[in-house]
């Protein structure tokens, strides 16, 4: 019982260590902590001169010392409770090996060595358990800093991938009159749109604001901070831009176009490294599996039972390597379109902020004549949801198409309740009964998510093709004199398809007495498109600097066109992999109904005739199979493992397909439906 003990305390100095994720109080006691014990130790300047530009770069919020010492203090918790927890795992397996010993002949030499001795026993427990706790430790202190390091390299990747797009707002914004630094300002309260390069200059902006820190100086230091080449590069020039006094939207404008040429060489890059990753993934996930499978069932059904181990790769092997292949080409290739959407009510709340009573010059604050209309705009804003469910429940869920699990998911589960067989106890007894009603449940429920979604994208992409027209209509009208509202007026008849309903519906929003920026902001979060939100918040910041913005909604429209064209050629480009992802799962799964419609039942009749044959005896051998007892193989253990592996690979081949040609996972979500479905049918019929 007592060499329990050390385990024990193990496992709770490692529960330790993950109070602080979940408790700032820990953290901040931790911190302390550390700073007291070791932070004079491992703060030295020589390790701040290497270690800090990391944290930097990485946006790690807080200073050296704190990190370092925590690192330290962190790494020897572990190290303790690593060595803890092997003194008592290193005594249970000298105990198991010392009762091999009695019961085996071949380990007698073991015996014969005096391992077993008290005393030999105890330097062996405590000299690993010391090992043990040293490379725990160390290993712990370098994996903290090499995720430093991960995280500097990710932000780098993210910031190369939304530059264009941040230096084609610069650009804009500089273009139409604005100070570069309120250009930077409103970049940097725009991050939720331009990405982690709009962080990168929130860094800048605070950086000035808190420290008085001038520009020039606060774009030389983002240089040397920035884990980005290119924005290192970009920060570089700026700053050499504003202390010679040259034309700062000239310098801006020639980066621009650098831009749009580079887009179209890292296009190719990246559909060539899309396409890697399809052929890697049709070979080692999808024909690996296959030949694998293939050749265990025949060793199964013909030599030595292979049921377990197909197990593994149907259960753990083929969906753990998915998801890790899945999170791998996410992190590599960064998709900068996706962007952090705000409050629906976000633009009605802010309006709501600024009627509210200001304070008067006696100190005293003036009444509120409206509050108890306020107070009822408040309620119906509380209630609108409400009664959205019950008057627009369609419209509801094509703006949010996850809300079609709180339908599907409990009708599929009292499906799978209703419909399945009777089972014995025991894990893969239950598998084989549940699966095909769960796979029904599961057609119904990706199925219903599918179409949600694909309505919605397809109502978003065809406004997002009228969006250039839009916006160089909008320019050359506001070019001719017009003011923005009479502009925004002329350019609402126009036929701009999709896009019409959405501009005749914020025509209506400005008569009732909105102001522009706010009602496109609106007509933004009703369409949800990151394209949409680009152009919406480049010509609103440009609207608050001047009536003249024709130059800005120009390079929004160019901006637009260029990105669909790119995304239009990655399409094109992705549907002969695409189509290839489908040709190697229906091999996969006409290879596995092979196998169940030939190979079982002629494994089937060669056992009976040797069961004849040999009139119940036993074969030699003493294996299971032809060369055993016929009786012994688990033919229908093979046939569910045969149809549960096509489903896996159905569901995992469909989302890999749409993360690959369409560049997310929800757009797989359609194709594992698909997939899915044809198995199913296949598998039933057969």
């Amino acid at each position: 019982m007592l060499s329990v003990i050390p385990l024990v305390v193990g496992l709770l100095l490692f529960g330790v260590l993950l109070l602080p994720l979940v408790s700032d109080r820990a953290e901040i006691v931790m911190d302390g902590v550390a700073q007291t014990l070791l932070g004079n130790t491992v703060s030295s300047v020589d390790r701040q001169r290497d270690q800090q530009p990391a944290l930097e770069a990485a946006h790690i919020p807080r200073s050296h010392r704190s990190f370092s010492s925590q690192t330290v203090l962190y790494s020897a918790i572990a190290a303790v409770a690593a060595g803890l927890m092997s003194l008592t795992l290193i005594s249970l397996l000298l105990s198991v090996l010392e009762g091999l010993v009695e019961t085996t002949d071949d380990l007698a030499v073991l015996a014969g060595s005096g391992l077993f001795a008290p005393t030999t026993q105890l330097v062996v427990t405590l000299v690993f358990s010391v090992v043990v706790a040293v490379g725990v430790g160390m290993l712990a202190n370098w994996l903290r800093w090499v995720v430093v390091g991960q995280q500097a390299y990710a932000r780098g990747s993210k910031i190369d991938a939304s530059l264009p797009r941040t230096v084609a707002f610069m650009y804009a914004l500089s273009r139409s009159g604005m100070p570069f630094t309120q250009v930077l300002e409103t970049l940097a309260d725009n991050r939720g749109v331009y990405g982690e390069a709009a962080t990168e200059v929130n860094a800048t902006v605070r950086q000035m604001e808190l420290f008085g820190v001038d520009l020039q100086t606060a774009i030389e230091d983002m240089s040397e901070r920035t884990p980005s080449d290119n924005m290192s590069e970009l920060s570089e020039n700026l700053g050499s831009v504003l202390g010679s006094g040259r034309s700062l939207s000239e310098y801006l404008h020639s980066q621009y176009e650098r831009y749009k040429e580079e887009a179209e060489a890292q296009q190719e890059q990246y559909l060539e490294l899309l396409s890697t990753f399809a052929e890697a993934y049709v070979t080692v996930l999808v024909a690996g599996p296959l030949f694998v499978i293939t050749t265990l069932a025949v060793i199964g059904l013909a030599i030595e039972d292979t049921l377990p181990v197909m197990r593994v790769i149907t259960y753990v092997g083929i969906p753990l390597a998915t998801l890790a292949f899945i999170v791998y080409v996410d992190s590599v290739t960064e998709d900068s379109g996706s962007l952090e959407r705000g409050d629906p009510d976000e633009a009605l709340l802010d309006a709501a902020t600024a009627q509210q009573p200001q304070a008067s010059t006696d100190g005293g604050s003036a009444v509120d004549r409206w509050a108890d209309q306020r107070e009822r705009l408040a309620v119906y804003d509380q209630l609108e949801r409400v009664l959205g469910w019950a008057t627009q429940p369609l419209e509801l869920v094509l703006r949010n198409p996850p809300i079609t699990f709180a339908v599907t998911v409990p009708v599929g589960l009292a499906w799978v309740v209703l419909t399945v067989d009777s089972f014995e106890i025991g894990l893969f007894s239950v598998l084989e009964a549940v699966v095909p009603p769960l796979t029904e449940a599961g057609i119904l429920i990706l199925g219903a998510y599918a179409i949600a979604y694909e309505i919605q994208k397809r109502q978003a992409k065809s406004i997002e093709k009228a969006i250039p027209d839009f916006l160089d209509r909008f320019a050359s009208v506001n070019d001719a004199g017009m003011s923005i509202v009479e502009s925004f007026e002329r350019v609402k008849d126009s036929d701009l398809g999709e896009l019409s309903e959405e501009l005749e519906r914020t025509w209506q929003d400005i008569k009732w007495g909105s102001d522009v920026e706010t009602a496109l902001k609106r007509m933004d979060r009703r369409i949800g498109s990151p394209v949409v939100t680009r152009a919406v918040t480049l010509s609103t910041n440009a609207m608050e600097t001047s009536d003249d913005i024709a130059p800005v909604l120009e390079i929004a429209a160019d901006e637009a066109r260029s990105s669909q064209v790119l995304s239009r050629q990655r399409r094109q480009t992705m549907l002969t992999y695409l189509v290839v992802i489908y040709v190697a799962f229906f091999v996969f799964l006409g290879i596995m109904a092979a196998l169940m419609i030939s190979f079982i039942p002629a494994i089937e009749d060669v056992l009976a005739q040797m069961a004849d044959a040999t009139e119940g005896s036993e074969a030699p051998g003493g294996g299971i199979g032809i060369g055993g007892q016929g009786e012994d193989v688990n033919i229908a253990g093979y046939e569910t493992v045969f149809f549960h592996v096509s489903i896996v690979q159905a569901i995992c081949s469909g989302l890999v397909a749409g993360q690959l040609g369409q560049g997310s996972v929800k757009d797989g979500v359609k194709h594992a439906t698909i997939m899915l479905s044809i198995t199913y049918i296949v598998f039933m019929i057969f």
